[in-house]
């Protein structure tokens, strides 16, 4: 697992500007924007690779164009420890076209991230080289501390004034990210926009401004892509289920950043953040297509979450493989993610889950934004 850095307890640097409720499935205006004005995201992940194009628009973004592909870049990590040439060649081919998008748009800032894959790749530099001869995109992996942070400045938008512990969780293909935040301090009003402070780092310096607290945070190597390929070999799917979901909170031992439950029970939120929670929302809801505005800030119950989990077990892999709500890109990591979720629930202490689709794409278009400062201050 990655080590947690000492976290203070000190207040944060000058606050960044923060966007409103929802923001990153907008209509762009009409027109083409200016180039001077667009920004990109790019999260290669261990499963998918993604991108945005935005530009900012108040306190908030548009969409101007956005790319999103399974490409199964960790695919055969688990056993080789590296990068196979089939998942390179798709992976590069899935550049190709997001670098075509950006000449397209002119696009001149951007951050274009690689996560767990690379970071464990033996041969990730090889692979960095090759995307950079054949697309000319310069990739940058990122570690485990910034993939968390920018996947809660992301979230920053769902978070209840009401709210004083905040667990933000961002499911993954080869890592989950769980970051706990003490927001007791910070008067009601402000803290979604103490959140998004975030931005600067975990451990902050000295500021005026009432401060968020990082209680605590880890990196656990285990997401959908890897948790499954741990057992591969385990045929009974309803004993794969229960088997992942036992392996990954033993794996969350480290992770203990509260006492008493009692204690936060009242004033705690979770936010879970990943296409197995907005996959399950779906479920939820029963959509015949997927429409983010429903999805988004949707509130379910660990007794909702569970019975749809139950339905994918009593599904089995065939009926997963052809329920629309599910879909062809997520039915083999579907129960992986389930197990994670699961998990999550079975030990911290709230009956209830907020679901995020945003992430480390929507956190890296913030933390650019809001560092040239062309956000405006906005009301929760």
């Amino acid at each position: 697992m990655a080590k947690r850095p000492p976290h203070s307890a000190g207040p944060f640097v000058k606050p960044a500007l923060v966007p409103t409720a929802r923001p990153a499935t907008q209509p762009a205006p009409a027109g083409k924007p200016d180039p001077a004005d667009l920004y990109a995201a790019l999260d290669l992940g261990t499963n998918s690779c993604r991108m945005l194009i935005a530009q900012p628009k108040g306190s908030q973004f548009h969409v101007v164009d956005s790319f999103s592909k399974s490409v199964q870049l960790g695919a055969g990590l688990e056993s080789s420890g590296k990068l196979s040439r089939n998942s390179m060649a798709r992976t590069v081919g899935a550049l190709k076209i997001c670098q075509k998008k950006l000449r397209h748009h002119e696009v001149k800032r951007m951050r274009l991230v690689a996560t767990e894959a690379c970071r464990r790749a033996s041969n990730s530099v090889e692979f960095i080289n090759l995307v950079t001869r054949e697309t000319g995109l310069e990739l940058e992996i990122i570690k485990p501390e910034e993939e968390a942070r920018l996947a809660v400045i992301s979230c920053a938008p769902l978070v209840s004034v009401q709210t004083e512990q905040l667990l933000v969780v961002d499911i993954g293909g080869g890592s989950t990210e769980l970051v706990w935040i003490d927001l007791s301090r910070v008067p009601k009003v402000d803290r979604p926009r103490a959140i998004m402070r975030l931005h600067t780092g975990f451990d902050p310096k000295d500021s005026e401004f009432p401060a968020a607290k990082v209680v605590d945070w880890i990196s656990v190597p285990l997401g959908v892509a890897t948790l499954r390929d741990q057992f591969h070999d385990v045929t009974d799917d309803g004993a794969r289920f229960a088997l992942m979901s036992w392996f990954f909170e033993e794996n969350l031992a480290e992770f203990t950043p509260y006492i008493d439950a009692d204690q936060v029970r009242a004033g705690f939120q979770i936010v879970g953040t990943s296409g197995t929670v907005t996959t399950v929302a779906a479920s939820h809801l029963g959509l015949k297509r997927y429409d983010r505005n429903k999805v988004d800030g949707l509130r379910m119950t660990s007794d909702q979450i569970d019975h749809v989990i139950q339905s994918y077990l009593h599904m089995g892999p065939e009926g997963r493989r052809t329920d629309p709500r599910i879909g062809k890109d997520r039915h083999a990591l579907i129960m992986s993610g389930a197990a994670i979720l699961q998990a999550l629930l079975r030990v911290w202490p709230t009956d209830r889950l907020s679901v995020a689709d945003r992430g480390l794409r929507e956190g890296l278009l913030y933390a650019q934004m809001s560092s040239d400062g062309v956000l405006e201050e906005g009301p929760y």
